[in-house]
């Protein structure tokens, strides 16, 4: 059934008739569309219906309870656009999580069913001019306040989006354009995405608890000068879902798209990831690819993470200045557990290093390179339908950590990777949202 399922997911990603037969909205729901141009606050009594792109215009406040379902019409696909000066208040909570899905009943949703969420701000990009976001929505994001406030997402769930308005200009499950500090986003699912999960074009948010489960192209994407941090993230590739026009990143970061050095330069601030590839199991699609891929130009920071089973890599650089940023010592790869199937360590030509010299340097900043992923020790984390990543008892990952450097904005921890003793995925995560009633 899977196999099947991706297949059309794909096919949808490519702009395709995705086969889906028109499914009327249930008369029971409530209906969102068009334009919120003054505050509106949801209900969580019964499900709502999102039709087509709808739009929260400057001033006005989209605002959605506790245990809200929100599900998508997969004939006018939808899209939840929230513009520069608008606000999406969506605070859940681990007993009641927020939810955006498909509209197509159990068993029978696909990646693709839906856009998915963007959220827009006046944060600062390395754009000359405001740009567009991407995705057909014709909407403007980006500025000069880098604590701009577009609102919260806490305990959300983002399931079966990801479609492209033209080759190249996708909606993701949640893409933020220059989107400032004042936002806070915590404790976010995006799975079953047909393109990235999360993309970050410029602005300087920061987000914890954030999970990217079984989408087809990136986990987390950087670009136009993201200068945020984020801390405690997972990232779980399916086998069987790969993007076979692209290539399927746990991390893919850009300082643009043709590698130049204008300021301010994309430079994530991570720590405490848990990055896990689908380490050859049966039927892995061949266009899994790197953990980390650091090219065009961007600098980066990670610190006190895992990276286990990616198939092509673990910790790549693609560009010279990329290289000379961690040669130098601005970007940095510190106290890290690194194993790929095929290599852990790789520079490829053009960043001016080779294999030998990043792995050289990242032993010598406390990485650890691992024969196995399966010496990373973690509980369960190549399940598709259950995964657990909290180490075992005698794990490397419950040692070895070094915040020195690093703000005071991130919480200070004994443990590398996502979790230590305490999985805080449990109650409001959905690792199997299509045996689901909604």
């Amino acid at each position: 059934m899977f196999a099947g399922a991706v297949a059309i997911g794909f096919s949808a990603c490519n702009g395709d008739d995705d086969g889906n037969d028109p499914v009327p909205t249930n008369p029971n729901d409530h209906v969102l569309t068009g334009e919120v141009s003054a505050n509106k606050t949801l209900t969580n009594d019964k499900p709502w219906t999102l039709k087509g792109y709808v739009y929260v215009k400057s001033g006005a406040t989209l605002t959605i309870p506790a245990g809200t379902i929100i599900k998508s019409d997969v004939t006018e696909k939808g899209a939840l656009i929230v513009e520069r000066g608008g606000k999406l208040m969506a605070e859940g909570s681990a007993a009641s999580p927020i939810v955006f899905t498909s509209g197509l009943p159990k068993g029978q949703r696909r990646p693709g069913d839906w856009g998915g969420i963007i959220l827009l701000g006046k944060a600062p990009t390395n754009r000359a001019t405001e740009p567009t976001i991407e995705g057909g929505v014709n909407r403007n994001y980006g500025g000069n306040d880098a604590n701009d406030n577009s609102g919260i997402l806490k305990y959300v769930r983002i399931e079966f989006a990801g479609i492209a308005a033209s080759p190249g200009s996708e909606i993701n499950g949640l893409t933020l354009g220059g989107v400032g500090a004042g936002t806070t986003i915590e404790n976010v699912m995006v799975s079953y995405g047909n393109d990235d999960a999360y993309e970050f074009f410029g602005g300087t948010v920061n987000c914890k608890n954030m999970i990217a489960f079984a989408t087809s192209d990136d986990d987390f994407d950087f670009d136009f000068g993201y200068t945020g941090s984020i801390q405690f993230a997972i990232v779980a590739k399916h086998p069987q879902f790969a993007d076979p026009g692209d290539a399927s990143n746990g991390i893919e970061c850009d300082n643009d798209g043709t590698g130049t050095t204008v300021t301010p330069f994309t430079h994530p601030k991570l720590s405490n990831f848990t990055f896990v590839g689908p380490n050859g199991r049966s039927n892995t699609q061949a266009n899994h690819n790197f953990a980390n891929r650091w090219r065009r130009s961007a600098h980066f920071t990670l610190r006190n993470s895992i990276l286990i089973g990616f198939q092509k890599g673990g910790f790549s650089m693609e560009s010279a200045e990329t290289g000379t940023s961690y040669t130098s010592g601005t970007s940095e790869f510190k106290n890290n557990l690194v194993h790929a199937i095929a290599k852990p360590f790789y520079a490829n030509s053009g960043s001016g290093l080779t294999d030998g010299d990043i792995e050289t340097k990242a032993l010598s900043q406390g990485c650890v390179k691992l024969d196995s992923a399966a010496q990373a020790m973690l509980t369960d984390p190549f399940s598709t339908t259950a995964p657990n990543f909290v180490p075992k008892a005698g794990s490397m990952a419950l040692t070895g950590v070094d915040f020195t450097g690093l703000s005071s904005w991130f919480s200070v921890v004994t443990y590398k990777g996502a979790m230590g003793t305490t999985d805080w995925t449990a109650g409001w995560t959905n690792w199997d949202p299509n045996s689901t009633d909604y």
